[in-house]
């Protein structure tokens, strides 16, 4: 049973690819395309398709278009409703219902080959419930998802057993915390439905001292569900102009007041939901599962024994999510998510021919570990590409800055050499065996990035970089098995350092994907002040490609 699914009526386009309920292949467009989020979530923009995504994923698998058994769409247009009566702004919102119901004949288009008559509409929250409930370690699970907007609703709460979801509550438009969230981004001046992960991190620096007027207008109802209309900002903190250099503690403090009136509500619903389930675990996907600082405060607020949030919780999970509910449907009941490294990777060879092709001196070191942590432990900062790239918004590993978390003035260099908000925290990454030794209040192992915990008080003045100004972190667990290269590094900055924790920032710099390929590595070693490249096996330093005139081997 071979299932391609599909995301694009919103944000974050993507494709991934299920063969007899394993994931063997799953991308965002942007990786491909180069354009962040893969486009603009409007309406004018739903006819696009994640037409590079999904050509990759098929010739991931050596499959052809006329080989699959279904395209499953992640939205299903047959349950909207006008904007209008949904209580939305939004004139133009019937272009999104139209674009979807012609997507039949616009994916056989893209996918010369495919018939139109495979392609299967699964509703937009039960794809976001599927890439957790049924990517998720066991196949009996809580599942809660919350975002933005589906087809007429925000939220969904339900049970997975066996493959089989069961709905127990949803809550419909226009009442909806992940468009609050999103309206009060566009409020504090950043991006709507592409900066939210900002304002929590704003939050941290402000107090929330209007979260008891804010509790009048946005709240859970006791069953389930909650009532969650947009609230005039205004009332609490003048707009921010996107061109501010720099923000006010009116704004933090509004952050502040809306990012715990989020966790409230969140843990209520959660709450709910063990009440009717008794599970021990819970699953989550849905944009607002991003929110590492809520899914931390339910895992110790509420009574499931275990939270496991889709990695890819955003729009684009939807793509696997649907995938992973048509396979089901047709009884292949999914294999657990072991890994968000689903996207491309490159061979020791092919990596070397890009560098001799860029006239790049290189080495291939016996002891590659060894010679990065020597640049780290020297305070240099490497760009790290190695292995597949990783589905969803967090580098693990894959695609990542890696720097020495022992030097605070790292914070404000890693976010000059981004381009980014000084206020943007960096995150640690460490040994899986060694966290609870450093880190505590949240669950480990944590390996995706999307919880935050503590900092023991007596490592905070050693790793000062990834430290918070709340004193927490947004750890990334590594695995000797899961991520062998990474984990060697680890040992080898501590062998040096006596640190058991690295920076782990995103290999990009602001506004732009995250590097997916050999020649995103490149452009950006070029342009950005990084001391080192490391593709694959092989090391490129910065000294040499400005001292030595040619490629090496």
């Amino acid at each position: 049973m071979k299932v391609l699914g599909i995301n694009a009526v919103f944000h974050d386009s993507s494709a991934a690819l299920v063969v007899d309920g394993r994931v063997v292949a799953a991308a965002e467009e942007e990786r491909f395309s180069r354009r962040k989020h893969g486009k603009r979530p409007v309406p004018f923009s739903a006819w696009e398709l994640p037409e590079l995504a999904a050509r990759w994923c098929l010739e991931e698998a050596g499959l052809a278009p006329e080989d699959l058994d279904a395209v499953a769409y992640g939205f299903d247009p047959a349950l909207a409703r006008p904007a209008e009566e949904m209580g939305l702004s939004d004139p133009w919102d019937h272009l999104r219902i139209t674009y979807a119901q012609r997507a039949p004949g616009f994916l056989a288009t893209a996918l010369p080959g495919l018939d139109p008559a495979k392609v299967v509409f699964v509703p937009h929250h039960v794809a976001h419930a599927a890439s957790a409930g049924l990517a998720g370690p066991s196949p009996t699970n809580s599942v809660l998802v919350l975002d933005g907007r589906g087809e007429r609703g925000s939220h969904l709460a339900g049970r997975y057993v066996d493959g089989k979801l069961e709905v127990l509550a949803t809550t419909e438009l226009p009442h909806s915390l992940g468009l609050v969230y999103e309206s009060l981004t566009d409020h504090l001046g950043f991006l709507r439905s592409s900066d939210e992960f900002k304002v929590m991190a704003l939050a941290s620096y402000g107090t929330p001292r209007h979260l008891e007027e804010l509790r009048e207008v946005v709240h859970a109802t006791g069953d389930g569900r909650f009532v969650a209309p947009e609230p005039d900002w205004s009332r609490w903190a003048p707009r921010r102009s996107p061109d501010a250099e720099d923000w006010a503690p009116e704004h933090a403090d509004l952050a502040a007041s809306v990012q715990a009136l989020t966790e409230e509500v969140l843990v209520d619903l959660a709450t709910w939901l063990h009440s009717q389930t008794g599970d021990r675990l819970l699953t989550m996907a849905g944009g607002t599962a991003l929110n590492c600082v809520a899914n931390t405060r339910i895992w110790r607020r509420t009574p499931f024994e275990e939270v496991w949030v889709q990695p890819a919780a955003g729009d684009s999970g939807t793509a696997l999510g649907a995938a992973l509910q048509v396979s089901a449907e047709h009884g292949r009941v999914p294999e657990p998510m072991g890994s968000a490294a689903l996207g491309r990777s490159w061979g020791e060879e092919e990596l070397a021919a890009w560098l001799r092709r860029a006239k790049v001196p290189f080495t291939t070191p016996a002891d590659l570990a060894g010679e990065v942590a020597d640049v780290l432990a020297a305070d240099g900062v490497i760009a790290w590409f190695c292995g597949r790239s990783e589905f969803g918004p967090r580098a693990l590993g894959h695609r990542s800055l890696l720097a020495h978390p022992g030097h605070a003035a790292n914070v404000e260099r890693m976010n000059d050499v981004k381009g980014r908000e000084q206020f943007r925290p960096i995150a640690p990454m460490v040994l899986a065996e060694r966290a609870p030794e450093v880190f505590t209040d949240g669950p480990f192992p944590s390996p995706y990035m999307l919880f935050v915990h503590d900092v023991r008080p007596q490592w905070r003045e050693r790793i000062p970089a990834v430290v918070h100004v709340d004193g927490t972190a947004r750890i990334q667990t590594v695995d000797d098995a899961a991520d062998p290269a990474v984990a060697a590094v680890l040992r080898a900055f501590e062998a040096r350092t006596g640190l058991p924790v690295l920076v782990n920032t995103s290999l990009n710099t602001a506004g732009r994907p995250m590097v997916d390929d050999p020649r995103d590595a490149l452009e950006l070693f070029g342009s950005a002040p990084v001391d080192a490249l490391v593709l694959g096996p092989h090391l490129v330093r910065r000294a040499h490609l400005f001292a030595v005139d040619g490629a090496g081997e």
